[in-house]
């Protein structure tokens, strides 16, 4: 498999919205970038499938232990995977999970609620679409779970706009 070393692996939602946001409604536009100050996007191989997370990367507590058992095991939420399919987006059953990330509690209660047709994404990953009849309740749902970004953040990002 050949990889792409030329993709940038994070993404602003502004940025999300130039590559892939052509053909999206100027609803679905304006509420996705009430992301923008909280998340960031990031992606690995697939320059079209992009895991949803916290600008701050914040750590939380999760199940097990870390591999030396000797701390708790923190790690990162992914609040949903967007995937972008010939200009329509859609919102993937699954999310990031690895040694440093987890799935946001809320990634299943958004994908299972959402009542548009399911479409099988590399043969076993299911998605489904949004659109300007459900993007108020996605991005709603992911903004009731996704923290403020703290008063220090904002002071390190003030001195850069």
């Amino acid at each position: 498999m050949k990889r792409n070393y030329n993709i940038k692996k994070a993404i602003s939602m502004k940025r999300f919205i130039v590559e892939f946001g052509k053909d999206f409604s100027e609803h679905m536009k304006k509420r996705l970038l009430e992301l923008e100050v909280r998340c960031v996007l990031t992606r690995k191989e697939d320059l079209n499938r992009l895991d949803l997370k916290h600008v701050e990367h914040i750590q939380y507590d999760c199940e097990g232990m870390t591999k030396d058992n000797l701390n708790i095991c923190q790690k990162e939420l992914s609040y949903g995977q967007l995937i972008v399919i010939e200009g329509v987006l859609f919102y993937s059953e699954r999310s990031e999970e690895s040694d440093t990330v987890m799935p946001s509690p809320i990634v299943p209660t958004i994908y299972n609620s959402l009542n548009t047709e399911n479409i099988i994404v590399n043969s076993d990953d299911y998605a489904k679409k949004i659109d300007d009849s459900n993007i108020d309740y996605v991005m709603d749902t992911i903004l009731t779970v996704c923290p403020e970004v703290s008063e220090s953040y904002l002071n390190i990002m003030s001195k850069y706009l």
